[in-house]
């Protein structure tokens, strides 16, 4: 049996509590992972409850697999055997796959990412694209908006004189339409299309209930209405459910998240048990005083306050400078001073800003001073492009209604079929109800292409066609190596890659996306085409929420957003000024303390030492501008803030410069 005392009182109470409904309020560096991961080994220990039957969601694979791992470690792998550890999405994905007949889909149905789904949406409203090039994405933004609302596409809200929201309600029947026409569902319809297959089927829902006798949710404050709903389904009645969440870090609204998800939880279950977790094993207790004092600024359902045996710390240091520029360049002498006097590895610094554009100066000031770092949010592995076409061509073997999929590769590599002749094909299928794919091969298509483009659409199809067949019962990874081998593709690659250098690591990448399909099939015999298909897109679309870092020491960059859930001995928060943290576009009142929520994620990031900065100028659309420091940095308590910077503490700042300059020289003398 796992050792309870090694959890504090507050997380054994969560743990042993296990009669009725639980919200575990989890401040950052709590313990919560802990909690869930010891939870769930005492309900199969103690409580008899046999793995099978107990489910752990998140929202990120990265969480997922430590829970899953975690788990593992406390209980041996026969215990937890049939345990359900995975993200909302996955879970919904098992759902629809084990009743997809009942929600009308077929075998092989492709899971469409944001950029295929705004696709299908540019191609519903092809003639208003003239006046705004971004329409697509925006109405696809407001469809998938109401769809994590749960609003159906026969009642959505009033657009009033909202013209994104008005051709988004004309096009969300059509765009569910054609979902179902091609066989797909989006990355919304993986929440969606259980909720209401359970509203429809009360029946399926009881099953699942007796299979899910015990959910536990992770990162609570992030679900959605229709996470919630979800949730709530499956718990309703036997009310076997532990949510763990903090409100004071719900930082995503601009997904579909409701921090009043965890105020409902009262309403819906009237006999919540709530335990709060408010001792910090991560920060100090001047980091967690300011963290603290700035999120008191915002209204709270429940009120807690986050407290440490860490020691005081050093006080938080807060530095203007004259611009961005100088910003960057005081930030990089701050890093190589620690790093040559007490050597820091650069793994120990994150570097955290409200948007992307603010990395542009810091990666050039590390680069003159050859400090290595990665930058979060680049380009994903599923998102290079030999991916995204491999990826294509097998999800049109498993579902050949997939129109996305086929206009992706149709003409990859060059097969002679232009612009004109696929237009015909398109308005030939619309006309006859068919997918392209399927259309290809119809007699009258005849009357539709000349000699030469039917000769090339329906040679490209009964090709693919071949290799469907071997699809269904061949080995996947050898499926891929004869696909690029047949269709040319590396010398494709070659022709289209900038350098060769370019075309080395896209034959890399190639190479690493086959070994990765030979490892899934070795896991998992059973498994064809069509299922890796799935599960290889659903970790695309979730990968691209969350940048795994490099194992190599490196200086990290990233925003606020995406430092959620990480932790760092040495934290700057850079740019911390009005219409900047505040954003610009935050300034009412719910926008404000969401802000504030960032700020605190940021600040709660810290473990031993926290940097702020701000700048008197900033140039902004070429020009200098003047700044105002944020009202946040007004909410800090003064006496644990050292200031510095313009008029400040010069001699400081000339000291510290010139000792790491000192010991720079010291060790290049070495």
């Amino acid at each position: 049996m796992p050792d309870l005392s090694a959890l504090n009182p507050r997380q054994y109470e969560a743990v042993k509590r296990v009669n009725g409904p639980v919200l575990v309020l989890a401040g950052a560096g709590s313990g919560k992972t802990r909690v869930i991961t010891y939870k769930i080994a005492h309900l199969i220990r103690e409580h008899g409850i046999a793995a099978r039957h107990i489910a752990a969601v998140t929202f990120t694979n990265k969480a997922a697999k430590e829970m899953n791992q975690r788990v593992r470690q406390l209980l041996g792998g026969k215990e937890a055997r049939g345990l359900r550890v995975s993200t909302f999405h996955t879970l919904g994905l098992n759902i629809i796959r084990q009743e997809q007949s009942l929600l009308g889909y077929r075998s092989g149905f492709s899971i469409l990412d944001a950029q295929d789904a705004a696709g299908i949406v540019r191609e519903l409203i092809r003639a208003d694209l003239t006046t705004d090039p971004a329409l697509a994405e925006k109405v696809h933004h407001q469809v998938s908006a109401w769809k994590n609302q749960l609003y159906s596409p026969d009642k959505t809200p009033p657009a009033d004189d909202n013209p994104i929201a008005r051709t988004a309600a004309k096009i969300y029947p059509l765009y569910n339409r054609q979902l179902k026409a091609c066989n797909a569902v989006d990355f919304d319809d993986l929440i969606v299309q259980p909720v209401l297959l359970f509203r429809a089927h009360p029946e399926v829902l009881d099953r699942w209930r007796d299979r899910i006798r015990y959910l536990l949710v992770d990162e609570y404050q992030d679900t959605n209405a229709c996470q919630y709903e979800l949730v709530k389904m499956l718990v309703e009645i036997r009310g076997g459910l532990t949510v763990v969440g903090d409100d004071d870090q719900s930082i995503y609204a601009w997904r579909g998240a409701q921090p009043e998800n965890l105020s409902l939880l009262k309403k819906d279950f009237p006999s919540l048990e709530v335990i709060k977790l408010e001792q910090n094993y991560r920060s100090t207790r001047r980091i967690l005083g300011a963290a603290n004092k700035l999120i008191a600024n915002n209204p709270h359902e429940f009120e807690k306050k986050l407290w440490s045996e860490l020691g005081h710390g050093d006080p938080i240091v807060c530095y203007q400078a004259r611009d961005d520029i100088q910003e960057a360049q005081w930030v990089v002498s701050q890093i190589l001073h620690k790093h040559f006097t007490d050597q820091t590895p650069y793994d120990h610094f994150a570097i955290l800003y409200r948007g992307n554009h603010q990395s542009r100066v810091l990666e050039k000031a590390l680069r003159e001073h050859h400090i290595p770092y990665y930058l979060s949010g680049g380009t994903s592995f599923f998102e290079r492009t030999e991916i995204k076409d491999l990826i294509a061509y097998l999800r049109l073997l498993a579902n050949p209604d997939d129109n996305n999929a086929f206009l992706r590769i149709i003409n990859t590599p060059r097969r002679g079929i232009g612009q004109g002749a696929l237009e015909k094909l398109a308005d030939y299928a619309d006309q006859r109800q068919l997918s392209l794919y399927r259309a290809c091969d119809e007699l009258g298509l005849a009357q539709t292409l000349n000699e030469r483009q039917l000769s090339a659409v329906q040679g490209f199809s009964r090709w693919l066609g071949a290799l469907a067949a071997e699809a269904e019962s061949g080995d996947p990874a050898q499926l891929v190596k004869r696909l690029i081998r047949e269709i040319d593709y590396e010398d494709w690659l070659h022709d289209t890659s900038k350098s060769e250098a370019a075309f080395e690591r896209r034959r890399e990448n190639i190479a690493d996306l086959i070994d990765w399909i030979e490892k899934i099939k070795a896991r998992d015999d059973s498994k064809n085409v069509t299922e890796i298909v799935a599960d290889m897109t659903l970790i695309g679309i979730l990968e691209r929420q969350e940048d795994d870092q490099q194992e190599r020491p490196v200086v990290s960059l990233m925003t606020l957003h995406a430092a959620k859930g990480l932790e760092f001995p040495n934290v700057f928060i850079i740019g911390v000024e009005e219409e900047i943290l505040p954003h610009q576009n935050s300034q009412d009142e719910a926008g404000v303390r969401e802000e504030r929520r960032l700020m605190y994620v940021g600040i709660t990031r810290a473990r031993r030492n926290l940097t702020i900065s701000y700048c008197a100028k900033r140039r902004r659309y070429g020009e200098a501008m003047e700044c105002d420091r944020s009202r946040f940095l007004d909410e800090l308590p003064g006496d644990d803030i050292d200031w510095r910077g313009v008029g400040k503490k010069k001699a400081v700042d000339k000291k510290l410069g010139g000792a790491y300059l000192a010991q720079l020289r010291e060790r290049l003398a070495e």
